[in-house]
């Protein structure tokens, strides 16, 4: 009896360790949101003309041409070289986001046809796979993917189940997320310390939102294994050593790892794996010390001795990863009248409108895009 027992014993934790690893992967509870209203009757159907899709090299120019290593200081005319160039991609990334907040919102056939279009037409194209890029195309490639596949969850998981009736181009759409999330990985993979900074926070969550998208478990844990590099560089103080380099866009650039590592906390903790204590709850650290850094700048200055360019952190929409960090933490009161008063928060590059996500009562107006 005893002999059978322990096989039997060992193949049902097997058994519940397979059907665990198993369990499909799914985004924080507001991505699940019902579509708000089926609007009937005339409307501006605002479906331009789709962008061509993107197959050409991603060798582009780096709106820090020219700048030193501390790649800081910008430079007019490449950053415009840099915005037409990819002005496509960016209109691709743009209107997705926009036309799926206008769908969630008022349901209509139309919306949702443009934005399943768009994305089939690229997805058959290949469009961003090329393997000719330098740094500055495969950050494009990872910004894209992030946008897309993050707006396209609250698709996939609606309670209104849009995509139904779509299922082919689901399937297309969701093939090509996949291709672009293996080259994401191969792009920014095991890259050494001092290379690894916010562009790979930001690859992370692009393959973080696929993972969630497309299903894919070996994506999900490629985005927490990257999670944990980022985390775990945030010093005793709360400073990214990567970060600090950038001279007087230091505070900015904290402020700019912020959104992907709060993102991919958000989506890896309601798949049972929880990062909020990773390095002694380093994400918590940093966001304090970007709020302090933000009501007083000398913080960072007295640190890498350059004073701060504030003139990105005076946008209310760079703060959209607060609504995450406020979910995974509790906030100060000071911290969440701050957030309530800059609410909705919505950027394309985090798939949207992230109050509706993670703070539906207090969605209101119609700020900001």
């Amino acid at each position: 009896m005893q002999k059978l027992l322990i096989p039997t014993l060992l193949g049902l934790a097997m058994f519940a360790g397979s059907v665990n690893a198993a369990a499909p992967l799914r985004p924080p509870q507001g991505y699940f949101a019902p579509i708000e209203a089926f609007k009937t009757g005339d409307f501006k159907n605002d479906c331009d003309a789709m962008p061509a899709p993107y197959t050409g090299s991603l060798q582009f120019r780096s709106k820090y041409e020219g700048s030193d290593k501390a790649r800081s200081t910008l430079n007019v005319q490449s950053e415009k070289a840099f915005r037409d160039s990819t002005a496509d991609i960016t209109k691709l990334e743009k209107d997705t986001s926009k036309r799926v907040m206008q769908f969630m919102r008022d349901g209509r056939p139309e919306q949702l046809e443009c934005t399943l279009n768009w994305l089939t037409s690229w997805a058959k194209a290949d469009a961003l796979m090329s393997k000719d890029f330098n740094h500055t195309g495969k950050s494009m490639r990872k910004w894209a993917l992030g946008s897309m596949a993050s707006a396209y969850v609250r698709l996939k998981f609606s309670d209104s189940h849009p995509l139904a009736n779509h299922q082919q181009e689901s399937q297309i759409i969701e093939a090509w997320f996949n291709k672009l999330a293996d080259q994401v990985v191969s792009d920014w993979d095991n890259l050494p310390l001092e290379k690894t900074n916010n562009h790979s926070y930001w690859a992370a969550w692009s393959v973080m939102a696929t993972s969630v998208a497309t299903n894919r478990r070996d994506l999900f844990d490629w985005a927490v294994k990257e999670y944990k590099v980022g985390v775990n560089q945030v010093d005793d103080q709360g400073f990214l050593p990567n970060e600090l380099k950038r001279q007087q866009r230091a505070l900015s650039y904290h402020n700019y790892a912020l959104p992907p590592l709060s993102m991919i906390a958000s989506f890896a903790l309601v798949n049972g794996v929880d990062l909020r204590q990773e390095n002694n709850s380093a994400l918590k650290r940093l966001g304090d010390k970007v709020l302090a850094g933000v009501k007083d700048p000398e913080i960072f200055e007295q640190k890498n001795g350059k004073e701060q360019d504030m003139k990105d952190l005076k946008e209310d929409m760079k703060y959209a990863w607060l609504e995450p960090f406020c979910t995974l933490y509790t906030c100060a009161p000071d911290v969440i009248e701050r957030k309530h008063g800059m609410q909705p928060f919505k950027t394309f590059r985090l798939g949207g409108d992230l109050t509706k996500v993670y703070d539906p009562t207090h969605e209101k107006g119609n700020k900001g895009s």
